[in-house]
């Protein structure tokens, strides 16, 4: 009783820890390029703002969740949001894309939705170091069962789940399982979660990506026999597939 007890409060200091750091976390990590001061006019969805001047505002870094759009609209509209952004400053379709913060906020909006479980962090972010500053946020919510987490359907799906897969294919999603094997094809590495790749749940990596996982700490030739969880669109190649092209895609959970 005396072991589990201390279990408890251990993990219950890890989530503190990853609450109360990650500010200070992403102030270390990112190194973000100041992109003026907006005004918000209304909130379109879960990640996406309208602004006064006619532009549409991308938060970068998050996917909408259920319950976003309500989240979103507390904390951000009708305020003057402080821009920062680690690339590019629009997207394809000429959206605003960017870190947005409150006045005098250290986070950014898109932690605070994270950390509310209002939020996903989303494939690609540009700096391994903000990915880890959102990922711990997510999965303290997650750990506390906040938002979204509080429903078990919303559980990261398992690699073995073939049917749940099939029904994700072309949304995002959390998978989780173990690799299986790791082999190369051409230009490409497939981390496999089963024997059948014409049914089984497979991860793919471009060779020529190698290594900027490697320097991310992630040797994707020794992923076998390990245990993942992975982010991204569920595509279907045989069976379903997410290609994993930036680092921050890959979570070790063992």
């Amino acid at each position: 009783m005396k072991r589990r007890f201390v279990r408890t409060i251990v993990s219950l200091a890890c989530v503190a820890a990853a609450l109360g750091c990650g500010a200070k976390a992403q102030d270390a990590a990112c190194k973000f390029q100041p992109a003026g001061d907006v005004k918000v006019a209304s909130v379109r969805d879960g990640r996406t703002l309208m602004l006064d001047d006619g532009r549409e505002l991308r938060l970068a870094g998050i996917e909408a969740a259920a319950g976003g759009h309500d989240a979103l609209r507390r904390l951000a509209d009708g305020q003057t949001l402080r821009l920062e952004r680690l690339g590019p400053g629009a997207d394809r379709y000429g959206r605003v894309v960017a870190f947005a913060f409150l006045p005098e906020a250290r986070r950014p909006v898109q932690q605070v939705l994270l950390e509310q479980g209002k939020a996903l962090v989303s494939a690609r972010i540009g700096d391994k170091g903000c990915a880890e500053a959102l990922l711990a946020s997510e999965r303290a919510a997650r750990a506390a069962k906040r938002g979204l987490w509080a429903d078990p359907n919303f559980a990261p799906l398992s690699s073995e789940n073939l049917p749940a897969l099939e029904a994700a294919r072309g949304r995002f999603a959390l998978v989780e399982g173990k690799v299986l094997s790791v082999r190369e094809s051409g230009a490409t590495i497939y981390m496999n979660f089963g024997r059948r790749w014409t049914r089984d749940f497979t991860v793919t990596v471009l060779k020529r990506q190698q290594r900027t996982f490697a320097a991310a700490g992630l040797d994707v030739k020794q992923l076998e026999g390990r245990r993942i969880r992975v982010r991204g669109w569920v595509e279907r190649r045989g069976g379903p597939i997410i290609e994993a092209a930036v680092p921050e895609q890959i979570e070790l959970i063992d």
